[in-house]
């Protein structure tokens, strides 16, 4: 897929990675890191309504949150949405990626960072969650890619065993872990995968998508917990106003992807 780019707002080379900004004609501005895109304007809040929201449905009032990567800030505004979080942790390794995204898309956070439940930590997670401040109600693993062609990715370590095991210490009982995993139509090798991961550490799993146009049409997530799993419909603590989450798409979103290996 490609499209049209009216201008090149900003290139950042940080100490982990190139962070891009374009001005596009259909999609608005996009953010990329390392050449790949990560959200574009025109269909950002689809992802990061279903990543923030869908995992908290039927949770009752959830008063903790950890978000690992999600520099841009999107994930983070829709969190602090919740007025039953009293605590939203994030801890991003590249603080050069917060800082370009609040210069060049401030829209994307809404003033999130400035909420006073929030504490932003710039270091390496997989470090940060062996000795978590607190035990979380929500984790929510928003951290780049990795890609089947590249070697030594930035998120590399953030995917494995080892990272979900500590993770599992750092959940509540009651609690839900939550990462990206990709297009599920064209990278079939991520979410089924983890799913099987998220098992063995949480022990339920299970796998929900929405549609990301700019992604290529999907964006898989999966979720872990030991004692909860989403609401077959939404159920909120508080009531919450969303642009692309309905009670059509949050349905849909546990349906089976209609192309691919999840199909099957």
């Amino acid at each position: 897929m490609s499209v049209a780019v009216s201008d090149h707002l900003a290139s950042v080379k940080s100490p982990f990675q190139t962070i891009d900004i374009y001005q596009s004609t259909e999609l608005g501005k996009m953010l990329f890191l390392d050449g790949h895109v990560q959200l574009a304007e025109f269909d950002e809040h689809a992802y990061h309504e279903s990543f923030a929201h869908i995992p908290l449905s039927g949770q009752k009032h959830p008063q903790s949150a950890l978000i690992v990567g999600g520099g841009d800030g999107g994930l983070l505004r829709e969190l602090c949405r919740h007025s039953s979080f009293s605590t939203i942790h994030m801890v991003e390794i590249d603080e050069l990626v917060v800082d370009t995204c609040k210069r060049f898309l401030p829209q994307l956070n809404n003033g999130a960072f400035d909420d006073p439940r929030v504490s932003l930590f710039i270091e390496d997670a997989f470090a940060f969650i062996k000795n978590t401040p607190q035990k979380y109600d929500a984790i929510y693993i928003d951290a780049t890619d990795v890609y089947e062609e590249e070697d030594g990715s930035l998120s590399e370590n953030l995917f494995t065993d080892g990272f979900y095991a500590d993770c599992r210490k750092a959940l509540s009982e009651s609690g839900i872990v939550v990462t990206q995993a990709d297009n599920p139509v064209f990278c079939p090798y991520s979410a089924g995968p983890i799913e099987k991961q998220f098992r063995k550490a949480f022990g339920n799993a299970g796998i929900y998508w929405s549609l990301v146009p700019s992604f290529g049409g999907y964006s898989a997530f999966v979720w872990g917990s030991p004692n909860h799993q989403p609401a077959s419909t939404m159920q909120f603590s508080s009531p919450i106003e969303t642009k692309y989450l309905t009670d059509l798409t949050y349905q849909m979103a546990f349906t089976q992807v209609p192309f691919g290996e999840l199909s099957r």
